[in-house]
């Protein structure tokens, strides 16, 4: 892995890309940054694909952030990634959900809302700072699901549930399209919503993304990829809510199946 880091708070990028399925690591995988320690870590299964056909794919991933000095780290606004042509997400078919079921709902009311959407689940934490108040974290589930397919857009939509201090949905958008770009074909473009009044950041999660479902008689998978070289890539760009800006970039190898 290779990241260029212009500013601390390289997790929410990392979020995204686990999202759309790129990024894959055999083992924990620290950098630092500043005043920031990022660990992450994940794996897609399975691990030899074919080189000429797109092939379902589960995801695993999980990461930690932490600064070096106890401090609050910088809040996300907006996270684009562009990644690799020869990985891709297929929804159509697949039962949808909207963001509107999914706010001021607990995980269990979230997943009866929209089961047939569930594509990924997994757990978070936030760390809250307010004002002339000790910080504090709150843990709670993940869930991912899939927001339906129109004009050409897919969503996705990642429901958590912390108490920030009082139980709180947090929904995240995240919207993918295919973009031309060189070795890159498809972006994905995730809009942070505001944790506890801009108090929140961030700091833990683990999640997996894995579903197949049925259209027209045939069997589909929601990630599809294939080794096309042996490699896969992915940029990503992190907008941060003071107005700094990060960039970051990851290669991966693949195998190909015979």
């Amino acid at each position: 892995m290779r990241l260029q880091l212009q500013r601390a708070a390289a997790l929410t990028a990392l979020v995204a890309l686990a999202s759309v399925g790129i990024a894959r690591a055999a083992k924990p995988t620290t950098v630092r940054a500043g005043n920031l320690i990022l660990s992450i870590n994940g794996g897609v299964t399975p691990r030899k694909l074919p080189r000429k056909t797109l092939a379902p794919i589960a995801l695993r991933v999980g990461g930690a952030v932490r600064t070096a000095d106890g401090s609050q780290p910088p809040a996300a606004k907006t996270v684009t990634i562009d990644f690799d042509k020869h990985g891709t997400v297929n929804a159509r078919g697949l039962s949808s959900c909207r963001s509107g079921q999914l706010q001021a709902r607990t995980t269990s009311a979230a997943k009866a809302a929209c089961r047939r959407a569930i594509i990924g689940a997994g757990s978070t934490a936030v760390r809250v700072e307010f004002a002339e108040q000790a910080p504090f974290v709150a843990k709670g589930p993940l869930v991912i699901f899939n927001g339906g397919v129109r004009r050409g857009v897919t969503t996705m939509l990642i429901h958590a549930y912390v108490s920030v201090p009082a139980p709180t949905a947090i929904v995240t958008t995240v919207r993918v399209k295919r973009a031309h770009r060189g070795r890159f074909g498809t972006r994905a473009v995730a809009r942070i919503p505001t944790i506890a009044g801009g108090s929140g950041s961030l700091t833990h999660f683990n999640l997996r993304i894995k579903r197949t479902f049925r259209r027209r008689g045939h069997r589909q998978s929601y990630l599809l990829a294939r080794c096309a070289n042996g490699r896969f890539f992915a940029h990503g760009t992190v907008a941060f809510r003071d107005g700094t800006r990060l960039k970051g970039d990851v290669v991966r190898p693949c195998r190909v199946r015979g």
